[in-house]
């Protein structure tokens, strides 16, 4: 990152209508105006850079969420699919759906990562082993309460890609900044020489 130290002023130089002065940019001493500013821009382009960098991060992490409570309502869809037809439409607490634990499981460690809760209830079926189920009202309780999440991180994520949108943009000016007052500079050193 450039260090910019202004030193001393050249009496009745001017650059742009600027006074020209002596700078210090990245240690080295006499550098004009044109450098400093240069060195300035690219600076801020970093700046914004890194900010920027810290908002891609938040952004994957918010994807990931998405993706993972998504496979949870996925495997909610997949449980009220199992259930018998005559409870799918039925307001009955009492119409079960019977899961591989291991789906269940899955789903639950998700859920817990993100502070949200399964209403998976244990039964033992008639061979004697503890299998999970979920009621019909569980089902639905916890397909809204996982979309609702969903939905909240949707909106979170819009916001941070615009946000991130604006850092981008501002880094990118930044950057034609710098480029524009070097070719600027350029054009008037090669300019001071045709007229000489």
């Amino acid at each position: 990152m450039a260090n910019l130290i202004e030193a001393t002023k050249i009496p009745g130089a001017s650059v742009y209508g600027v006074a020209q002065m002596s700078y210090t940019v990245d240690g080295k001493a006499g550098k004009d105006y044109a450098a400093a500013l240069t060195a300035a821009a690219f600076r801020e382009a970093t700046a914004i850079e890194v900010a920027a960098s810290s908002y891609v991060v938040v952004v994957r992490q918010r994807q990931t969420k998405v993706s993972e409570l998504g496979d949870v309502l996925s495997t909610i869809a997949y449980a009220m699919g199992t259930l018998k037809p005559k409870d799918r439409e039925s307001s009955d607490p009492s119409a079960t759906s019977w899961q591989m634990d291991r789906a269940w499981e899955a789903a639950s460690d998700i859920c817990k990562k993100y502070g949200l809760a399964l209403n998976v209830q244990q039964k033992k079926d008639d061979d004697g082993w503890t299998r999970n189920y979920m009621t019909r009202g569980d089902l639905m309780t916890s397909q809204n309460e996982i979309q609702y999440a969903i939905d909240v991180e949707d909106n979170n994520l819009q916001q941070d890609m615009v946000s991130m949108q604006s850092f981008m943009t501002k880094r990118d000016s930044a950057f034609s900044t710098a480029s524009r007052i070097v070719s600027k500079s350029l054009n008037a050193s090669a300019s001071a020489l045709d007229n000489i």
